[in-house]
């Protein structure tokens, strides 16, 4: 934290400085400004996606093969990296000119990332290449956030370029997970000979993040183009780290059938289970720093069922990490009031 409250010192003491000589100076100057922004940004700094329950960031393809010692082969494996900070922006400013050479703004931004692959798993079976399973997550990020900033240029009238630099503080923001899986899988009853088990699951996930602090700044240019309004375009780079605290399960759907296994023709639909059947340990996971003897971990597993150390109250996990900053281009609409 030592940083951000070291640039919550400089932009005060910036703004002091130009109050002070605005003061001593033109007064004419000040005055208060909306602006108007759209933009997009773009992933400078990719890293490797957290895990997805117990499945690794990875596109990974397997083969069955019930011939082998161990009837898995890996044929293909891929890592997947990525950042959330890839999507698109808007934003409205309140801004104050102190003196022709700076202004100070606050910014309200709603961000929405790009869906991002998390995980690809598939298994199918030798020979054949039939799919036998495969799980397929996908995640992306919204946000809201407040950006508190600090405007310099030489006070040019009709091409004005400018820099802006500040801070951003996260005010609400979630990491949405939806996960599609499907499983074929023999029965462990006596059924109808040649048949198979097919679960399908839908499931979707809401991380909350920890409070934060990021950074920011731009290089820009404004156009005026009336006596009231200016348009303006920007590079701005962001860089804005977050950390999860905790997870909720917010849809969830299951559907066990049996199916001919040559066909894929239901047989008869055996078991179904929602959202509001799970424990309190499969909904809902609080993130920690370390796991250890004490954690509320999972103990067991009976098909797609989990079975925790105490299944009332929320599970816990590893504090997994995330950026939604990077560089982006934005443009927008100036009013001086």
């Amino acid at each position: 934290m030592k940083r951000p409250l070291l640039l919550f010192a400089v932009l005060f003491g910036l703004t002091v400085t130009g109050i002070a000589q605005d003061k001593s100076g033109s007064a004419a100057h000040s005055r208060f400004y909306l602006k108007v922004t759209g933009g997009y940004f773009f992933s400078v700094s990719p890293g490797q996606f957290p895990n997805v329950g117990p499945y690794p960031p990875e596109d990974l393809h397997k083969e069955f093969n019930p011939t082998h010692a161990n009837p898995f082969d890996t044929l293909s494996r891929k890592v997947l990296t990525g950042s959330y900070g890839q999507g698109v922006r808007g934003g409205l400013t309140v801004g104050y000119d102190i003196n022709k050479y700076m202004s100070v703004e606050g910014t309200f931004n709603y961000f929405h990332s790009q869906k991002n692959l998390m995980t690809n798993q598939l298994t199918t079976l030798v020979g054949s290449g039939k799919e036998l399973g495969h799980v397929e997550s996908h995640g992306y990020v919204n946000a809201i956030d407040f950006a508190p900033s600090v405007v310099i240029s030489p006070g040019m009238e009709k091409v004005n370029p400018y820099v802006r630099f500040g801070v951003v503080v996260p005010l609400w923001g979630r990491l949405y997970i939806e996960t599609e899986a499907s499983q074929l899988s023999q029965p462990t009853v006596l059924v109808p000979p040649g048949s198979m088990i097919h679960t399908v699951i839908s499931r979707k996930e809401e991380i909350k993040p920890n409070i934060t602090v990021g950074f920011e700044g731009a290089l820009g240019v404004s156009f005026k183009v009336a006596s009231r309004f200016d348009v303006f375009v920007e590079a701005e780079y962001r860089n804005v780290p977050v950390k999860s605290k905790e997870k909720e399960v917010t849809r969830y759907n299951e559907t066990n059938t049996l199916v001919n296994g040559s066909t894929g023709a239901t047989i008869q639909v055996l078991s179904t289970r929602s959202v509001d059947q799970l424990s309190v340990a499969e909904k809902k996971t609080v993130y920690v720093t370390t796991l250890d003897q004490n954690s509320n971990t999972p103990i067991n597993q009976q098909g797609t069922k989990t079975f925790y150390k105490d299944d009332t109250k929320p599970s816990n996990d590893l504090k997994s990490y995330i950026n939604i900053g990077g560089l982006g281009v934005n443009a927008g609409l100036k009013f001086r009031l």
